[in-house]
């Protein structure tokens, strides 16, 4: 994962953006501090001094300062009272913001970094189950104004092992295609509950034992690969309790895979409620907002970081 830059104005529109690959893994320990100055230096010479918010695996053990983890139930509050703000030498006030636990999810709590800011740019209002796409998907449960409960499914990076490090990479010569039919045939394959199928181990191997047979060309195979796996996230999540047939739920995230994961959705006959894009922004600066307000201070411009 590598950085990206948001700059922001005062009324939470985006002015400009910056990215590069100098992400929590490329950059050693000591110089976070220097990769960030350099990075905004072309901000903070046209703006002056910048209020930076930074979230997600920044604040982890492998990033610039590890953050706690916020338990749920988890409101924006809470996760602005356990922010941490720093000074940096140019002038720039550093907050950097926690990640969320689970400590009810079996059999070691859950964890998040990142998304739960997503969520809180989403908004905690209305009751609703939210699914976050992504190397390793989430799924969190709203209720009254807190994030209740949530649970990840690694299905990104499954997927990216089998389809680039597995038997399947040695024949599949094209990438996914989720508007292909292939890719609904795995969708249709996660869902079948008739037992034939076996479970997802199995299912799995019929996507070399379909190109076997002929009935499955090399050119289809990762896009029946990826409809098998975000599918059998939903058959999973629907097992869970996440939802049934005729729910609503939204996909909160700002790439391609929300359209992928809106496909699946409705596949599996759930209705989809609005989501904001830029849901990372919002959330980033709502919690920034509760530490000004809790400190009694008044906004002096905005950034927003997230690696």
């Amino acid at each position: 994962m590598g950085f990206r830059a948001v700059l922001v104005d005062r009324q939470g529109l985006i002015v400009d953006t910056k990215e590069s690959w100098q992400g929590v893994q490329a950059v050693a320990k000591g110089e976070h501090a220097g990769v960030l100055s350099d990075a905004l230096a072309p901000w903070r010479s046209k703006h002056g001094s910048l209020r930076v918010v930074a979230a997600g695996m920044i604040g982890s053990r492998n990033g610039w300062l590890e953050m706690p983890y916020v338990p749920t139930p988890a409101t924006a509050a809470d996760f602005a009272a356990a922010s941490r703000t720093i000074e940096l030498p140019e002038g720039d006030r550093l907050m950097f913001l926690p990640g969320l636990t689970d400590p009810s999810a079996f059999p070691f709590p859950d964890v998040m970094r990142g998304e739960e800011t997503q969520l809180v740019g989403f908004g905690l209002e209305q009751d609703i189950v939210v699914v976050l796409p992504g190397t390793h998907s989430k799924w969190a449960d709203i209720r009254h104004g807190r994030i209740e409960r949530f649970r990840t499914f690694v299905t990104g990076e499954i997927f990216n092992t089998l389809a680039n490090h597995s038997f399947l990479s040695k024949v599949a010569t094209a990438e996914a295609d989720h508007a292909s039919a292939a890719f609904a045939e795995g969708i249709a394959l996660a869902r079948d509950e008739s037992g034939r199928a076996g479970g997802q181990l199995t299912r799995l191997f019929a996507v070399r034992t379909g190109w076997l047979a002929g009935k499955i060309t090399p050119e289809e195979m990762k896009s029946r690969l990826s409809g098998l796996i975000v599918g059998w996230e939903f058959a999973e999540a629907r097992a869970g309790g996440w939802f049934t047939e005729g729910d609503t739920i939204a996909v909160v995230g700002d790439d391609d895979l929300v359209e992928v994961y809106e496909a699946v959705s409705k596949a599996f006959g759930v209705n989809l409620a609005p989501a904001p894009a830029d849901a990372a922004i919002r959330g980033a600066l709502a919690i920034s907002e509760y530490d000004l307000r809790s400190r009694g201070q008044e906004d002096s411009g905005r950034s927003y970081q997230r690696a």
